[in-house]
């Protein structure tokens, strides 16, 4: 077995036990494998311990990583997903390459994505980001804001919003946490009252996956607890 192998079944078992103590379904929640610094050959025995799903944080790593896939393993079903901040420049190889971006807070991303998105590949899905707990340097629509966005963007075309994402400040303590995620749940929850037929919610990583399961999380990014350490980032591109 190999780290990544074991770390993978670590993981999940996780998040098994996240949802047995909140009464949720074991497959309620998946599992986002954040490879952003590792090369291509880490993600190739991630996939062969039967990992699918990888997040990337970085345009031109992400980019070049999904080419070297193509190659290195032609038949195999993966599906990326960008998950860092995205300037108005770099959309275009997102739309172009990307399954998913979870990172959209404003509109201008989201017409540009929609605009660059080829015709011949399927919608590309959308996670807006919500700043949950207001920091002033953080990324995130602000949530009286979300309302407003979510509206225009899940009529783009070419666009398939399919829920939120949040970065909440990190925290030790499991009930600060979980709180902030339910802020999160609670817009996501108001989306879908006025018909927006979400179904992703986005958050919990490495050091705060059980309380983010708590708190109603259908995808957790985990990165390090996958993959390890992270070496020296390969691009400094976003």
């Amino acid at each position: 077995m190999t780290t990544i192998e074991g770390n993978l079944k670590g993981v999940r078992e996780r998040l098994k036990q996240a949802c047995a103590r909140t009464g949720r379904d074991a497959n309620a929640v998946s599992l986002l494998a954040v490879s952003k610094t590792f090369d291509a050959d880490a993600v190739c025995l991630a996939l062969d311990a039967g990992q699918h799903a990888f997040g990337e944080n970085y345009v031109q790593e992400g980019a070049e990583k999904i080419e070297a896939l193509r190659s290195l393993r032609p038949d195999a079903a993966l599906q990326w997903h960008c998950i860092g901040p995205l300037q108005s420049n770099k959309t275009r190889p997102v739309a172009e390459a990307f399954d998913w971006v979870q990172s959209v807070d404003r509109l201008k991303i989201a017409q540009r994505l929609s605009e660059q998105r080829p015709a011949d590949l399927p919608p590309l899905q959308i996670c807006l980001q919500v700043n949950v707990d207001g920091g002033a340097n953080k990324s995130g629509v602000a949530p009286e804001a979300l309302a407003d966005l979510a509206s225009v963007v899940v009529l783009l075309p070419r666009l398939k919003l399919r829920g939120l994402m949040c970065i909440p400040e990190p925290s030790p303590d499991f009930d600060t946490q979980r709180e902030l995620f339910l802020r999160a749940k609670a817009l996501f929850d108001q989306l879908n009252a006025r018909g927006m037929e979400l179904d992703t919610l986005s958050m919990g990583m490495s050091d705060d996956l059980e309380a983010a399961v708590a708190a109603g999380s259908t995808m957790v990014r985990v990165g390090r607890g996958v993959f390890g350490s992270r070496p020296t980032k390969l691009t400094s591109s976003v």
